[in-house]
């Protein structure tokens, strides 16, 4: 048993899906978020840069004496060398591999569709997870660039005119391709899950990383008998890199809280 937090970092406050998520799966786990806001967004940055930038979140979380660090971000996810996992003092999980194993026991048509940040689907790292398990499947990926940034701006209503707009642009060829999976490779995507849902059509099954990678979380805590021994609800505390505002405005709608009960400390790397 280990009563030390998860740790999550992402690049902005997409990774607060997986945060929702993890709540409802492991309530008494305590959880500690680290949302790299003031350099968002990771996924037109180098590889080089978005691997010095996972570094430093890492270093960030472990400071704070977690018990499992998750990078709750696909450009992360796509591009941190498994070789530097490997030394960190404590279990690492990304989003891809359990997004990954979801899609392809959804497939029928063994037709899959990614979407995600230029840097993940210039990596090419789901396609690569899922050949490995389906090696007869059909990829299609497609970069939505623009989703995270109008995500973190707060245009996320059903109907909103710039968002739709994007959504269509984004996921048509993949509609026509004829896929029935799509990874959503970004934890922002589900927030606007239900306008791609529309584009996309009822046949289609969207998964959300977010929601795998929480599932991994609680798999790998439970085959380590690394779960906390509180039967108390867990303790959220979260962490900015630039004002704090945004935070509170948006993350209501990601994590399904009122404002008055977000808070988030200001922190430089």
């Amino acid at each position: 048993m280990d009563n030390r937090a998860i740790g999550i970092f992402d690049s902005g406050l997409g990774g607060l899906t997986a945060v929702k998520e993890m709540r409802r799966l492991l309530p008494n786990e305590n959880i500690i978020y680290f949302g790299d806001t003031a350099r968002i967004p990771y996924g037109s940055r180098s590889k080089d840069t978005i691997i010095k930038y996972a570094v430093q979140d890492i270093d960030f979380l472990l400071k704070q004496d977690v018990k499992v660090v998750l990078a709750a971000c696909g450009t992360v996810s796509s591009t941190y060398p498994p070789s530097e996992a490997e030394k960190l003092a404590v279990p690492y999980l990304g989003v891809v591999e359990p997004a990954a194993i979801a899609a392809v026991a959804a497939t029928k048509n063994h037709k899959i569709g990614i979407i995600g940040t230029k840097a993940t689907i210039k990596s090419g790292s789901y396609g690569i997870a899922i050949k490995k398990m389906l090696p007869e499947v059909e990829i299609f990926q497609n970069a939505c660039p623009l989703f995270v940034p109008v995500i973190e701006a707060g245009y996320i209503e059903k109907g909103n005119e710039i968002t739709t707009i994007l959504v269509k642009e984004y996921l048509t060829p993949l509609k026509e391709a004829g896929v029935d999976v799509i990874i959503m490779g970004c934890t922002h995507y589900p927030i606007i899950a239900e306008m791609i849902s529309e584009v996309m059509g009822d046949g289609v099954t969207l998964i959300s990383s977010g929601l795998e990678s929480a599932k991994a979380v609680k798999h790998l805590l439970e085959a380590n008998d690394a779960e906390t021994t509180s039967k108390a609800a867990g303790m959220l505390k979260f962490y900015v890199s630039d004002a704090p505002d945004s935070f509170v405005e948006i993350g209501g709608v990601f994590l399904g809280a009122s404002e008055q009960e977000l808070y988030a400390e200001q922190i430089t790397l």
